[in-house]
C-alpha cells in the first residue's frame, strides 16, 4: 500500500466475500483484483472548463487514441458506411470488401467539401460539389475535365486512411499512423470478455442525447456508485453501492457494483422481500413478482429469474453463469470513453465531445443482446431531441428514470465548475478511483504533469 493511503474500505461485506456465497461457479475474471493508489490530489478544474485543455485533448487524445467508431453490424454490406465525428474530425467508416473496413477523412481532396453528410450505401465515393470520385478502396477514379489537372498524380490523390481494427464486433479507428496496434492497446481486455462473447450480440437499442456538460462530467456519472446515495436513493435497498470493487489496469479499468445486497449506508436493514420489491419497482400494496421468505436469498432468486428470462434465447449457457454475472454492474472502461459491460447486462456507453464545444457532449447507450436463430438487424439510432429526456426512449425501460436522475446533475456540475473559486475537484481515494485514473491518463497523453 502506498504511503499516505490506509486502504480504507466501506463497512459491510466485500465484493470478493459476496462472491464466496454465489450459487454457481464464479469465473476467474471476477476474482481478479487490481487496486492502484493514484494519490489524493485534486483534479485540475481546467480539465472540464478550459478551452486550452479541450485543444490538448483534440490533438493528443482524439487524434492519437484508439476509439470505438461503430459496430461491424452497422456496415454489413460492401459499400455501407457510417460517419464518425470527434471534435473537428469527421471520418467515413466504410466496408470496402467483405472482410475489409477502412476509414477515410470525410473531405474531398479537390476543394475540401464533405464527401458524405449522412450514413448510407454507395458503389463509389463521389464528391457532390465537382464530381471527383474514388473507388471504395480509396483509389482515385475520376477527375472531371481531367485535361485541366495534369498536375494531379493518381497515387498522391488516393484517400488518406486512419488505422482500423476490430474487437468483439466493435470497429475501432486511430488517426495516428504510428499508433500501437489495437491488440496491444487493449491488453488483457479480450481475455476478460471471452466468456461474455459480445461479438455474437445484436444492437437491441441505441439511444443518443446531447448533454450540456463536458464529456468527462457526463462519463463520470457512470464511473462510480458513490453518487447512488443522493442521486438514486430508490435503489439503495438492493445495490451495494459503497461495496463496489474498483480495478485499474493500463488502458482499461472496471468498477463492479454488486446487486442483490443492500447499501451499507442504509440506517435500516431491508428484508429479502423489500430488496426484491425495490429491484422490481413493485409497490408495497402489490404482489411481488418473485415472493421470498427470509430464508431465501434475494440475490440468488434474482439471478435465477434472470437465467429463466434469458434461457429461451441463450439456451443452457445461462446455467453456467454465476449470480454475479446476472446481478452485478460489471462496468469496464476503455480509455478514454468506451464502456462495455460484462455479464448479461447488455449495456455499452460512449461519451464524446459534442462537436467542437467543450461545454457539451454526446452520451450514447447501446444494449447488446444475445439472440436465437438468425441475427437481428441493429436497431436504428434514437436521437433524443433537446426537449426530450431519457424516459422519452421507452425502449430503455426503468433505466430511463435512472438516467434522468443522472441528467439532472450533469449540466449543474458544469455550471458549478464554471463559477466555483476552488481550483480543483476533490475525489475519494477508492470509490472514485476510476475517475482519478481517467484524468491521470489524460494528463499522460496530453503531456500535462502536475
Amino acid at each position: 500500500m502506498s504511503e499516505g493511503y490506509s486502504g480504507a474500505r466501506s463497512p459491510g461485506i466485500s465484493y470478493q466475500e459476496l462472491l464466496d456465497n454465489d450459487t454457481h461457479e464464479v469465473p476467474p475474471v471476477l476474482r481478479l483484483e487490481a487496486e492502484e493508489y493514484l494519490g489524493s490530489a485534486d483534479v485540475d478544474i481546467n480539465h472540464y472548463i478550459s478551452r486550452e485543455f479541450h485543444e490538448l485533448e483534440f490533438e493528443h487524445v482524439w487524434r492519437k487514441v484508439w476509439q470505438f467508431a461503430c459496430r461491424e453490424d452497422d456496415i454489413p454490406e460492401v459499400g455501407d458506411y457510417v460517419i464518425y465525428e470527434i471534435v473537428r474530425d469527421s471520418w467515413l467508416v466504410m466496408r470496402t470488401a467483405p472482410d475489409e473496413i477502412k476509414a477515410y477523412p470525410n473531405a474531398c481532396l479537390h476543394r475540401g467539401r464533405r464527401l458524405k453528410d449522412h450514413p448510407g450505401q454507395c458503389s463509389e465515393i463521389r464528391c457532390p460539389y465537382h464530381g471527383y470520385a474514388w473507388t471504395l478502396g480509396g483509389e482515385l477514379k475520376e477527375v472531371p475535365a481531367r485535361w485541366d489537372f495534369e498536375h494531379v498524380n493518381d497515387e498522391d490523390f488516393s484517400l488518406p486512411e486512419a488505422k482500423v481494427d476490430t474487437w468483439a464486433g466493435f470497429v475501432f479507428l486511430n488517426a495516428d499512423p504510428d499508433a500501437e496496434s489495437l491488440a496491444d492497446y487493449l491488453g488483457d481486455l479480450p481475455e476478460h470478455f471471452e466468456i461474455w462473447d459480445l461479438e455474437n450480440r445484436y444492437t437491441q437499442l441505441h439511444v443518443k442525447k446531447i448533454i450540456h456538460a463536458n464529456w468527462k462530467i457526463a462519463q463520470e456519472a457512470f464511473c462510480e456508485a458513490y453518487h447512488v446515495n443522493a442521486t438514486h436513493p430508490q435503489i439503495l435497498a438492493y445495490l451495494g453501492d459503497t461495496n463496489s470493487q474498483v480495478d485499474i489496469w493500463d488502458n482499461f479499468s472496471r468498477a463492479i457494483t454488486p446487486g442483490g445486497t443492500p447499501s451499507p449506508l442504509l440506517e435500516w436493514v431491508p428484508t429479502q422481500d423489500e430488496m426484491m420489491r425495490a429491484m422490481t419497482d413493485t409497490r408495497h400494496d402489490e404482489p411481488t413478482p418473485i415472493p421470498l421468505t427470509e430464508d431465501e436469498s434475494m440475490r440468488a432468486a434474482g439471478a435465477e429469474a434472470s437465467r429463466d428470462r434469458w434461457r429461451p434465447i441463450a439456451g443452457d449457457r445461462v446455467d453456467t453463469m454465476s449470480d454475479a454475472e446476472m446481478m452485478d454492474n460489471l462496468d469496464y472502461t476503455v480509455f478514454p470513453n468506451f464502456h462495455p459491460w460484462g455479464g448479461f447486462n447488455r449495456i455499452v456507453y460512449r461519451f464524446r465531445p459534442n462537436g467542437d464545444d467543450h461545454r457539451s457532449s454526446i452520451m450514447e447507450v447501446l444494449f447488446l443482446a444475445p439472440y436465437a436463430g438468425e441475427k437481428p438487424a441493429p436497431r436504428p439510432i434514437h436521437f433524443l431531441e433537446e426537449h426530450e429526456s431519457f424516459t422519452d426512449a421507452p425502449e430503455l425501460g426503468t433505466l430511463g428514470k435512472v438516467f434522468n436522475q443522472d441528467l439532472f446533475n450533469m449540466a449543474r456540475v458544469q455550471q458549478g465548475l464554471e463559477t466555483t473559486r476552488k481550483p480543483g475537484v476533490t475525489l475519494g481515494n477508492y470509490q472514485e478511483l476510476k475517475i482519478r485514473w481517467i484524468h491521470a491518463k489524460l494528463d499522460e497523453w496530453c503531456g500535462v504533469y502536475t
